[in-house]
Order: C-alpha cells, then sequence, then structure tokens
C-alpha cells in the first residue's frame, strides 16, 4: 500500500525539481506586480541598476531557455520540421512581446525594431552559425547539410531581409527612410505571404529538404518516446505567460540605461536579440556538435527567417495599433554588414559541407557589428 502510494508521488517530485525555475519566476513576477514602482525608483543608483536588470534579465531568459526546452521536448515528440518549426514560432512570439514592451515603454523609439531585427540576424548568421560550424568543425573535418533546404531558407531571407532593411532607405530620398503606410502593408502582407509559401513547402511535398539522411534515422528513434503532448505544452504556455509580464518589467532599467545615461540606442536591440537568440543558439549548437548540423541549419535559419517574415508584419500592425512609429533602413554601415552577411551566408551553404574555416570568417563579422555598435 506504501510502495502504491510513494510511486506516484516520484514523478511528480521530479517534475517539481526540474521545474523549479517556473517558481523563481511566479515569485518574481509577484515580486514587481506589487513592488515594480518602489524597485523602480532605485534606477538612478547605478548598484540597484545592475541588479535590477540582471535579476529580470537572467529570470526571463531561463524562462525562455524553459521555452526552447519544452519545444524540443515536443520535437522529439512530433519530428522534423513540426519540432523546429514550434521552437521558431514560440522564439518569435517572445521577441514580439519584448519589442512591443520596450516600445510602449518610455519615450518612442523608432529605430527598435529595426535594431532588434538587425541585432537578430548579426548573432544568428555570424555569431551563432559561426560559433556551430567552429566547434562542429574542430570536432570533424566536415559536416554535412541539406543543400536543397539551405537553399530554400536563403531564397526567402534575402529578398525579406533586403526589403525590410535596405529598400526603405532608397523610397524617400527627399522626405527619409521610412516606408510610407501603404508600402508597409505590402511589406506586410509579402513578408506572411512569402513565410506561408515557405512554410507549405516545408510541411509539405518537399518536407525531405529539411531533413538529413543520416539524421532521419536518430530522430526516427526519438519519436519513439512515451509520454501525453499536454504536459510540455501547458509548461511551455505557462513560461511564455511569465515572459510576456517579466519582459515588460525589463523593460523599465533597458529604457532608463538607454535614455537617461545615453547609451547607444542600437543596445536595446541587442538585449531584446540576445533574449530571443541565446536560446535556440544553445539548440544549435549542441546539434552541431552531436553532428546533427542540418538541425542546426533548420534552427538558425529558420530563425532568422520568422524574425523577418512574421516580426516584421506583426510590428508593423502593432506600429499603427499603437502610434508608435516605426524605422526599418539600416544605416550605411549597418547596410554594408548585412549584405555581406547574406553574401558570406550564401557562400557557406552553397556546397552542402561546412568546415572550420567558414565558422571562423562568420565570427570575425560577429566581432566587427559589435565594435561597429560603439562607432562615435
Amino acid at each position: 500500500m506504501n510502495a502504491e502510494v510513494v510511486a506516484p508521488r516520484r514523478p511528480r517530485l521530479a517534475l517539481i525539481r526540474r521545474e523549479w525555475l517556473l517558481a523563481v519566476s511566479i515569485a518574481t513576477s509577484v515580486v514587481f506586480l506589487f513592488f515594480g514602482e518602489v524597485l523602480f525608483e532605485l534606477l538612478a543608483n547605478p548598484i540597484w541598476l545592475a541588479v535590477i536588470f540582471i535579476w529580470l534579465f537572467s529570470v526571463v531568459l531561463g524562462s525562455a531557455l524553459s521555452v526552447v526546452r519544452h519545444a524540443d521536448h515536443l520535437a522529439e515528440q512530433l519530428g522534423e520540421p513540426y519540432g523546429t518549426l514550434i521552437l521558431t514560432l514560440a522564439i518569435t512570439s517572445i521577441e514580439v512581446m519584448a519589442i512591443t514592451a520596450v516600445m510602449r515603454h518610455g519615450e518612442s523609439n523608432p529605430t527598435l525594431v529595426r535594431d532588434t531585427l538587425f541585432a537578430v540576424v548579426m548573432i544568428i548568421l555570424n555569431g551563432m552559425v559561426g560559433l556551430s560550424l567552429l566547434i562542429g568543425g574542430w570536432r570533424r573535418h566536415e559536416q554535412h547539410h541539406n543543400l536543397q533546404g539551405a537553399n530554400a531558407y536563403l531564397g526567402v531571407i534575402v529578398p525579406l531581409a533586403t526589403l525590410s532593411m535596405i529598400m526603405p532607405n532608397f523610397t524617400h530620398p527627399t522626405n527619409g527612410p521610412p516606408y510610407s503606410t501603404v508600402q508597409q502593408t505590402v511589406l506586410a502582407f509579402i513578408s506572411v505571404g512569402l513565410y506561408g509559401v515557405f512554410l507549405t513547402l516545408q510541411t509539405g511535398r518537399h518536407r525531405g529538404f529539411f531533413i538529413d539522411d543520416a539524421g532521419e534515422a536518430a530522430l526516427g528513434h526519438s519519436r519513439t518516446i512515451e509520454g501525453s503532448l499536454w504536459p510540455p505544452v501547458i509548461l511551455l504556455v505557462a513560461y511564455m505567460a511569465l515572459v510576456v509580464f517579466l519582459v515588460e518589467q525589463l523593460a523599465a532599467p533597458i529604457d532608463y540605461f538607454i535614455e537617461t545615461l545615453r547609451a547607444p540606442t542600437a543596445l536595446g536591440g541587442v538585449v531584446m536579440a540576445v533574449l530571443v537568440a541565446t536560446p535556440e543558439a544553445i539548440s544549435a549548437v549542441r546539434a552541431s556538435v552531436a553532428n546533427h548540423l542540418q538541425r542546426s541549419v533548420n534552427i538558425f535559419l529558420g530563425s532568422v527567417l520568422s524574425t523577418i517574415g512574421l516580426t516584421v508584419p506583426a510590428m508593423l500592425v502593432i506600429s499603427h495599433l499603437t502610434g508608435h512609429p516605426v524605422v526599418l533602413g539600416l544605416e550605411r554601415t549597418d547596410a554594408v554588414m548585412l549584405i555581406l552577411t547574406l553574401a558570406l551566408s550564401i557562400i557557406t551553404f552553397a556546397s552542402g559541407r561546412t568546415h572550420l574555416m567558414q565558422g571562423a570568417v562568420h565570427l570575425v563579422l560577429f566581432v566587427a557589428y559589435f565594435l561597429l555598435i560603439f562607432e562615435v
């Protein structure tokens, strides 16, 4: 009888130990819900500014990592490409929530969306890709991926990135870089439409483009994992709900740091990009180390595509609804960096094989991007 009582408790205790961060996130939310105004009055003190920022950033990042963990669990049960699709859509939702929270807080920051998009592209296509290829190439002479899948991703990323972040600078040369309302509407429909066509290709007749033949057997074994889909789905939604609230609180120290302390405005976009890119970076690097480069390709190229294809339309709609203007066109040095990154990515994934040198070059571009943020 005692054994029968203890047995059901063990899974529950294991679940509580595994999801301890959920309790931390809930406790943090409660603290800022009732005492947030008191804590934010202390931001003028540099020590309290650092403590509050690190506290909120750590909890939000941990919650985002938990979202990825449960999305990965669903991926193991559903298989590719559906698992990666769930991951990218979850992270894109967090990105939209984070940008919206900072946009609504404090003074208007019309370049935040642009800075965040650009930071995500640089962090993923240079930092994440570079680290994955460097570590994977260090452990193995070459790694292989499905060339058709990479071409499909880049075939949509390149035009959408150009239309979203480069073309706006050439539409109104005398009145400034922003797109008009009509042009923003067309861009939103183009982005959503192309992303929808891509999803049809990815999950339909060309699903094989995004699966490596060697990795499919391994994934096939992983899909035999038993268990209901509901626990990871419920926990994923719970963590995302906490992220929505906590990122709203995180907007206060970020806004104070940029507007009051006159830090580079691009740093706001970098912080948002780190929050959304770090969880996927960890998954991509782990997959590369395990010699599942195709999953890494699906993660980082899928993340960039969903960021441009879904975040841009979402933020344009939110901009019109809230009255906060959005500037999408990159400045000259950033535009050059974007073009260089896209060109290098095409070269990197052109052969279906990757090696150590390609990872090193991508990391060099990432360092150059980071240094240019502090350019006077």
